[in-house]
C-alpha cells in the first residue's frame, strides 16, 4: 500500500480538483493522470460549494466528490484528500462559506468558539461521507490533510489540534499531514509534533527539503505542492512555465527519493463566481483571479495533453520503468461559429424579477443581507437642490458602476482614487450604485473580505441614508422579461441567444465583442469574462451542451461592439 511514510515506493501524485471540472470529465482526466505514470490523485474539498447556506448541504450534481473517489478507486489510483476547512486554492474565500461573514465578531481560522461550531457542523456532514473511502476500509484515500498551509496565516496550535482531533473522532484513521512553505515561520506556525509534515514549493528542492529534514529527520520528504505553473489575475499577464524547468525540478526531487504532488496536474475552470482573489500591500493591491485555472499544468484547461505532460512522462519512465498505459486521446473540440443575440432585457427594468427589494437605513455589505455572490444595487432618491458634491463609497468591494438618473457617471474600482462628483437639481436625482463581487481574498491576513459597500456612501463627505437594496446573486435568471429585439445600449443588459448543436463537443466562447460580465449555458454559469484579459475565451465543456437548441444568456455590464459571440475550437489565454 502506498504511504507517505514509506520511501521505498514513491508517491507520484497530481492535483485534479473535481469542483473545477464537470462530473462527466472525471474519468477522462484521471485516465490521463494514470497514463502519465502517476499513482495518486490529490484534491481539496471546498466547504462553500457543498454548504452554500448554513445547514443546506449539496453533494450531488456536476461536482460530486464521492463519484470522483469512486472513479479513482476503479482506476486503482490512491487519493490524497485535503478537506480544509480552509483550502486557499485561489478559490473564493479560500473555500470558507460566505455566510460566516454575517457574524462580524467571529474570528476565522483560530480557536474561536463560534467559528469552530460551524467547522464541527461541517465535519459532521462531510467526514462520514469520506470515511468509507479510506484505504483502511478498502478505499483509495491514503492521507488526509489537517487545515491547509496554516503557517502562512497563523500559529494557533490549539486550533490545529482541534481540527486534527475532529478528523480522528469522526473516523479518519489514515495518515494525517500538514503542508506549508519552507521558511521557518511557516513550518513553525503550521505543523504539529505528532502529524506528518510536508512542504510546498516551485523550485529549489535542496533548500526546502533541508528545512523539512530539520523538523522531521527520520521520515521521507514530501513536496505536497510542486508548483509546475501558476494562476492568472484579470488584467495581468498569462503565466507559462517551460517544460524543461518543470522536469529539471522533478529530477532534483527524485534524487531526494521524495514523494511528489504536482500542483496542478489539471487546473480546470473557476466556474460561476467561485474564483478567489489576492491582496498585495505593495504590489497591485486587490487582484481577482481569472475564470480560467489552466495553470500551465500538465493538462490544459480543457484536459488536453501538453508538452510538459509528455516530458514528465518520459522522465518518470526513465526512473521508474515503462508505463503500461496508452495516452488517451484529447477530447473532440468544435468551432460552432458565430451566434447572434436574439433577445434583450435591461437590468434596471428587471430588478423585481431578480430580487426582492429591501430597505436599509445605510448602505450595508452584501453578507449583511445573506447574499454570497453576484452583484448588489444600492438605490436612493437624493433630495435637491445641492451644489456639485463628491461621491464617496467607503470600502468599495470590488467594482462599482455609478448611475445618476439612469446614466452612467463612472466606475470605482477597489483601491482606486474616487473622483466623481455631480450637482443635484431642485427636483433631486436617482442615484444607483451597482457593485460586483469580483471574488473574495483567498490567502493571507485580509481573508475577512466583505463585499459591496461595507461602511456607507457619502455625498460631500456626509453620509446618505435610506436605500433600496437589490441583492442580485444571479442564480435564477428564469424570470427576466426579454424583448424580441436588439437595440444599442451602454446600460447593464441581459442578452439571449441560441446555439444549435448537431454533435456535442467541447468548445470555447470568444468574447471579443463584449466588455465585462458573465455567461450561462443552459442555466449553468460558465464564469466571468472581461476584455482586460489575459484570457480571451471561456471554456464550455461538452457536458453542458445537448443536441439541438442550447440557451445562452449573457449579462453585459457595459456595451457590445457587435451583438454576437463566436464559438471556436481552441482557447486563447493571452
Amino acid at each position: 500500500m502506498l504511504s507517505l511514510t514509506n520511501q521505498e515506493q514513491p508517491i507520484i501524485s497530481g492535483a485534479i480538483h473535481y469542483f473545477r471540472l464537470l462530473k462527466s470529465d472525471y474519468k477522462d482526466r484521471l485516465l490521463k493522470l494514470k497514463a502519465c505514470g502517476f499513482n495518486t490523485v490529490e484534491t481539496y474539498v471546498p466547504w462553500n460549494l457543498h454548504e452554500p447556506q448554513k445547514d443546506e448541504y449539496v453533494f450531488d450534481g456536476h461536482f460530486d466528490l464521492e463519484y470522483f473517489l469512486e472513479i479513482a478507486n476503479e482506476l486503482d489510483l490512491a487519493v490524497i484528500l485535503r478537506p480544509g476547512p480552509y483550502i486557499c486554492s485561489e478559490w473564493d474565500f479560500g473555500g470558507l462559506p460566505a455566510w460566516l461573514l454575517q457574524d462580524r465578531n467571529m474570528v476565522l481560522r483560530c480557536y474561536d468558539e463560534m467559528y469552530l461550531k460551524h467547522v464541527d457542523d461541517w465535519f459532521d456532514a462531510l467526514i462520514p461521507r469520506i470515511v468509507p473511502f479510506q484505504s483502511t476500509k478498502g478505499g483509495p484515500i491514503i492521507a488526509v490533510q489537517v487545515e491547509n498551509e496554516y503557517g502562512s496565516y497563523g500559529d494557533d496550535k490549539q486550533y490545529l489540534n482541534h481540527i486534527k482531533d475532529g478528523l480522528i473522532s469522526r473516523g479518519v484513521d489514515v495518515l494525517l499531514f500538514t503542508s506549508d512553505g519552507g521558511p521557518d515561520h511557516m513550518l513553525t506556525g503550521g505543523t504539529l509534533p505528532d502529524v506528518f509534515k510536508t512542504v510546498n514549493f516551485g523550485s529549489d528542492p535542496d533548500w526546502n527539503f533541508a528545512q523539512l529534514k530539520n523538523r522531521q529527520p527520520d521520515l521521507p520528504v514530501t513536496c505536497m505542492e510542486f508548483w509546475d505553473g501558476w494562476f492568472d489575475h484579470w488584467g495581468k499577464e498569462h503565466h507559462t512555465r517551460p517544460s524543461h524547468e518543470v522536469v529539471n525540478v522533478l529530477e532534483e526531487m527524485i534524487r531526494h527519493q521524495a514523494h511528489i504532488n504536482f500542483y496542478m496536474f489539471h487546473g480546470g475552470t473557476n466556474f460561476g463566481f467561485y474564483n478567489g482573489a489576492n491582496y498585495y500591500d505593495h504590489d497591485g493591491g486587490y487582484l481577482p483571479t481569472a475564470t480560467s485555472y489552466d495553470y500551465c499544468a500538465l493538462l490544459t484547461e480543457a484536459g488536453d495533453i501538453t508538452e510538459t505532460y509528455l516530458k514528465v512522462r518520459e522522465c518518470l519512465e526513465k526512473h521508474f520503468g515503462e508505463i503500461p498505459y496508452a495516452i488517451p486521446a484529447n477530447t473532440v473540440k468544435k468551432a460552432y461559429g458565430k451566434v447572434n443575440f436574439e433577445k434583450q432585457a435591461l437590468l434596471f427594468d428587471n430588478l423585481d424579477n431578480l430580487s426582492t427589494k429591501k430597505f436599509s437605513a445605510n448602505a450595508r455589505n452584501m453578507e449583511h443581507f445573506g447574499q454570497d455572490y453576484g452583484y448588489i444595487l444600492y438605490r436612493k432618491q437624493v433630495e435637491g437642490p445641492r451644489q456639485e458634491l463628491h461621491l464617496g463609497l467607503l470600502e468599495v468591494r470590488d467594482r462599482a458602476q455609478i448611475f445618476v438618473d439612469n446614466k452612467e457617471l463612472g466606475v470605482y474600482m477597489r483601491g482606486e482614487k474616487q473622483a466623481l462628483s455631480f450637482p443635484i437639481p431642485k427636483d433631486g436625482v436617482q442615484l444607483d450604485v451597482l457593485i460586483e463581487n469580483l471574488g473574495r481574498v483567498n490567502y493571507g491576513p485580509r481573508l475577512k473580505d466583505y463585499k459591496g459597500v461595507s461602511e456607507g456612501i457619502t455625498l460631500g463627505g456626509c453620509f446618505t441614508f435610506g436605500y433600496d437594496i437589490y441583492n442580485l446573486d444571479m442564480k435564477d435568471l428564469s424570470k427576466i422579461d426579454f424583448k424580441n429585439e436588439i437595440t444599442n445600449t451602454d446600460k447593464p443588459c441581459f442578452y439571449q441567444a441560441t446555439l444549435m448543436v448537431n454533435e456535442v463537443a467541447d468548445t470555447f466562447i470568444k468574447f471579443e465583442n463584449l466588455t465585462k460580465g458573465f455567461i450561462t449555458i443552459n442555466g449553468f454559469n460558465i464564469g466571468r469574462y472581461w476584455n482586460i484579459g489575459p484570457q480571451e475565451t471561456l471554456f464550455v465543456p461538452s457536458g453542458l451542451l445537448k443536441v439541438g437548441a442550447n440557451e445562452i444568456t449573457i449579462f453585459e455590464q457595459h456595451n457590445t461592439k457587435e451583438p454576437n459571440i463566436e464559438f471556436i475550437d481552441h482557447a486563447i489565454l493571452g
